[in-house]
């Protein structure tokens, strides 16, 4: 789900719980073995409204966003794997 997050993991005070959610933009970085991939999705009928600079704005956005993700993610993993195999 498009929320915003304070770290808790929970709703902001701002937002109410009981108003029904629908997922319009996500990220989702993935690991298969050494390999990670970022990728992200906007929703079709928000798409449609977009200009074509619009577009490609959000798309040029977009790509920075899922590469910083996507690097900090592959950080942390080895990160944690070096850890792992020098406490081991």
């Amino acid at each position: 789900m498009a929320q915003s997050s304070s770290g808790t993991g929970g709703p902001t005070p701002s937002s109410p719980t009981n108003l029904p959610q629908t997922e319009i933009l996500y990220v989702a970085v993935q690991r298969e073995g050494q390999q990670v991939s970022a990728k992200w999705g906007l929703h079709p009928s928000l798409k449609e409204d977009l200009k074509p600079e619009e577009w490609k704005e959000l798309t040029d956005i977009m790509g920075k966003v899922t590469t910083l993700v996507g690097n900090r993610f592959s950080k942390i993993l080895n990160r944690a794997e070096e850890d792992a195999g020098g406490t081991a």
